[in-house]
């Protein structure tokens, strides 16, 4: 993609990853617009980011994120790119026979992205040129077992971008996936954002936004700490690696 001079829609950028990425294409020159369902906090980090815009989405509702984005397109003509980053994480005990957590992260993780795409690409397809991004995760190739809908949402937005960036083959619109690994954020609360296990926000934004400068035609951004999960399968021992990360994951978290 072209690292300058985009108008880009970044859902989730009130925080974490989004934020990040938000604040580096800012500095880069693009008009960036976060997004999320926390007004006061899209307004403090647009505050903080003088020319930034922030727009309030329900990303779970097809109808508020058909209404959104109508009225972003109107209000922001020139928009070429979306970062699709909004995400939720949860533990879960399956035989618990509760499905609520894994209603909330489809509809947030899976469904959300979809419905967005499926409203903006219209606009998108008009522009002399635009890009779709999508945020997945090192657990879309290796799941998490104490995670299990939120590995299963992040591996079918990873088999959805191939097929749009398939389907999108001959169009002036540049598909990207974005595999982070273990960051430090808070997606799963303080724990994660301390865990010194985890990557450093700042190395994991500088590393990836590197990637997204230097190589403008990247499918997709896998920076270093993330190999071992992206590739496990193409390793050749993927069975055994499942079995020894997730038991290293349960005892790293005993009460997780």
């Amino acid at each position: 993609m072209q690292i300058k001079d985009n108008t880009i829609l970044i859902t989730g950028g009130g925080s974490g990853i989004g934020r990040g990425l938000a604040e580096a294409f800012h500095k880069e020159g693009n008009h960036v617009i976060i997004a999320g369902r926390r007004k006061s906090v899209l307004d403090e980090v647009a505050a903080a980011n003088p020319g930034m815009s922030a727009e309030v989405l329900d990303i779970d509702s097809a109808e508020a994120t058909k209404a959104f984005a109508t009225s972003l397109i109107a209000k922001y003509p020139k928009l070429n790119a979306v970062l699709h980053n909004a995400g939720i994480m949860r533990n879960e005990k399956l035989a618990d026979g509760n499905a609520e957590d894994a209603e909330a992260m489809i509809a947030t993780n899976l469904l959300g992205p979809i419905r967005l795409n499926s409203a903006l690409l219209p606009h998108l397809l008009k522009q002399p040129s635009a890009t779709v991004m999508t945020v997945t995760s090192g657990l879309a190739y290796v799941p998490l077992a104490m995670t299990p809908t939120y590995c299963a949402t992040k591996a079918a937005i990873h088999s959805y971008t191939q097929s749009l960036r398939f389907q999108l083959r001959d169009t002036g619109v540049q598909v990207i996936e974005i595999i982070p690994p273990y960051v430090q954020t808070e997606l799963m609360g303080d724990r994660q954002k301390n865990d010194p296990a985890a990557m450093p926000l700042a190395d994991y934004l500088h590393d990836t936004f590197a990637i997204l400068r230097d190589q403008p035609d990247v499918e997709e951004v896998v920076i270093d700490r993330v190999k071992p999960l992206r590739f496990a399968a193409e390793n050749g021992d993927y069975a055994n690696f499942f079995h020894i990360f997730n038991e290293r994951m349960v005892a790293a978290r005993p009460n997780g």
